[in-house]
């Protein structure tokens, strides 16, 4: 089975790239490519870029990019889908397969990008729990600035056939590390799904998969994991500060255990900042529990019911 190793970008398409652009700074990303039709964001680690938006009337969330293992995994996908091998003229170039899942989202499969140098930050700052402190006479000083977003870690999706998409990204590689059901046990509507890379740990999911309740086909929200918890809360304190939308946060998930922050760009598509998330590989036991509002968080501030629109 062809199989692919890690999310490589999300696309978007906004109707106003300058409006986007200072968003996607505050929110802590990089300008790489800026033309009148796109503009291209990278994070502080080495891929060329990690958030795409294009210039449209009508604000939309597009579709996604996905790393193939291998140069053999890339030709053998465009193979089993019937689709052809390219070139990318995007940045860090490379080849890619396109694909349209069941929802309708573009999927691009790419392989052989060049990767630029990461953009140095500062280490991650060491915690001093009751047993087992490591950072030895020396403090913690942070300052609200915009986060050290370190890579894209997910993108969650709302979609009106979830089996089918299920099936569509089973079929590249991508296997369930919990699930959600309503009502009895069988009904599943949700899936946290990681990419399937045998003895090696990976991000809890790359792609989740949930059952639309509108019928709709929709990211719910992309995220982008920061350097540590400082980190998250330094960039709280400067998007608040710019005025920007707070959707939720800050709390700590239950499937993932991610420590979350949510806010709106100015499109209102969630955006999140998340740090200490769980890793799988193909040992760890799969769950599923009932879908429930409070099933979503060990800890946070109230959930309004705005977060889900």
């Amino acid at each position: 089975m062809p199989a692919v190793s890690d999310i490589a970008f999300v696309r978007y398409a906004v109707s106003d790239l300058d409006r986007m652009e200072g968003f996607l700074l505050d929110f802590g990303l990089h300008t790489v490519r800026k033309t009148e039709s796109a503009l291209y964001s990278r994070a502080c680690g080495n891929t060329p870029f990690c958030h795409v938006a294009h210039k449209a009337e009508k604000p939309a969330t597009l579709g996604f990019g996905l790393y193939a293992q291998s140069a053999g995994d890339l030709a053998q996908i465009g193979r089993e889908f019937g689709a052809d091998l390219e070139d990318s003229d995007e940045p860090g170039g490379g080849q890619r397969v396109r694909l349209r899942d069941p929802a309708g989202f573009l999927v691009d499969i790419v392989h052989g990008q060049h990767r630029p140098g990461a953009i140095a930050t500062r280490a991650p700052m060491d915690f001093n729990p009751a047993t087992g402190r490591k950072r030895l006479g020396r403090t913690v000083r942070t300052a609200p600035e915009p986060s050290l977003v370190q890579r894209l870690g997910h993108v969650a999706v709302m979609v009106s056939d979830y089996k089918a998409c299920l099936a569509f990204y089973q079929r590249l590689g991508f296997q369930p590390s919990d699930s959600y059901y309503a009502g009895e046990p069988a009904n599943v509507v949700a899936s946290f799904m990681h990419c399937s890379l045998g003895e090696k740990y990976t991000d809890h999911h790359t792609v989740a998969l949930i059952s639309s309740p509108d019928g709709s086909n929709r990211f719910d929200h992309t995220a982008f994991e920061v350097l540590d918890l400082d980190d998250l809360m330094q960039g709280n304190a400067h998007l608040k500060a710019r005025g920007y939308v707070h959707a939720w946060g800050v709390g700590r998930h239950i499937q993932g255990s991610q420590i979350f922050d949510y806010w709106r760009d100015p499109w209102d598509h969630k955006h999140e900042h998340w740090t200490d998330g769980d890793v799988v590989n193909q040992d760890t036991p799969v769950g599923c529990a009932q879908i429930t509002a409070n099933e979503l968080w060990q800890w946070a501030p109230t959930l309004e019911q705005s977060f889900f629109r």
